[in-house]
């Protein structure tokens, strides 16, 4: 007999719940919700808001940071339309979570934060689940990481006034970068870029809101 309550969900439940939020919210790419459904939200957030990683909401992590809603990560997964053999770039790595799901999706991901902690503790997990093909690197993002340019795929986790010019010269010919731009304390928006030989193409996808992006390295709290 089990010692749930009856308004208890199941994992099944829960997950089916999951996703369904995630279609509702426009998420309907099949191979990015199977990438979410194989990577579990639950490990990457820890203490008091453990048991609230399956609501489709952001939470707080350690240094001040933030996990993003599984909405807002799914729609900037969708929203680089990423190939099995792409090499992606992500700036922010945070909790890990969204550099998991580029994982189950890309080539190579590798992930860049300014505070050594989140890097430490992120490392631990992509162990963990076994995701051997993500590098999660401890530096300024702002400068992305030229010595492994170009990439197929950029994806900027915080939010800049305008899409940083030295990630920009880091994207392929024919690639895509998704960023949020605005001010940090106003409405910013996300914004999918398409660099091409006659150019960049931008595209605003939705508004949002993400932490600053920061130059500089962090002070581990």
């Amino acid at each position: 007999m089990s010692d749930l309550p009856e308004d208890h969900p199941s994992d099944a439940e829960r997950k089916m719940q999951f996703l369904y939020a995630l279609r509702s919210k426009g998420v309907t790419d099949s191979l990015v919700l199977n990438a979410m459904e194989a990577i579990d939200r639950g490990p990457f957030i820890r203490g008091l808001f453990a048991g609230r990683a399956y609501e489709d909401m952001p939470l707080p992590i350690a240094c001040g940071q933030t996990i993003s809603q599984p909405s807002v990560v799914g729609l900037m997964t969708q929203a680089l339309e990423i190939s099995p053999r792409d090499k992606v770039l992500e700036i922010g790595t945070g909790s890990g979570y969204q550099a998991a799901i580029l994982s189950k999706l890309a080539r190579r991901v590798y992930t860049i934060d300014r505070h050594s902690r989140l890097v430490r503790e992120a490392r631990a997990i992509f162990e963990a689940l076994d995701l051997a093909n993500i590098t999660a690197i401890t530096a300024d993002g702002s400068f992305g990481l030229p010595e492994q340019a170009p990439f197929d795929r950029i994806i900027v986790t915080a939010a800049a006034e305008d899409p940083p010019g030295p990630l920009l010269a880091q994207l392929k010919e024919g690639g895509i970068m998704v960023v949020p731009v605005g001010q940090s304390d106003a409405v910013q928006h996300l914004i999918r870029v398409r660099k091409s030989a006659q150019g960049l193409e931008y595209d605003e996808l939705r508004a949002v809101r993400f932490v600053p992006l920061l130059e500089g390295l962090g002070k581990d709290t």
